[in-house]
C-alpha cells in the first residue's frame, strides 16, 4: 500500500520551483547576515552569486 500526501511543491510549475528555492536560498542569506554568521560583504557576494546563476536580475 503506498501512502501519498499532498505536497503543494509538486504542483508548482518548474519556474515557480525555481523562484521557490531562490527565495528560500535568499533568507538563508538574510538569516545569516542578521546574525552575524557572515559580513554584509560576504552576504552581497553570495546573493549577487545566487541571482546570477539562477538568472535573475539583481534587486
Amino acid at each position: 500500500m503506498k501512502i501519498t500526501r499532498d505536497n503543494p511543491f509538486e504542483k508548482l510549475t518548474p519556474e515557480e520551483k525555481k523562484r521557490k528555492l531562490y527565495e528560500t536560498q535568499k533568507q538563508t542569506l538574510d538569516l545569516f547576515l542578521a546574525r552575524g554568521a557572515i559580513s554584509r560583504a560576504q552576504y552581497e557576494k553570495s546573493l549577487g552569486d545566487l541571482t546570477e546563476k539562477m538568472g535573475y536580475d539583481k534587486r
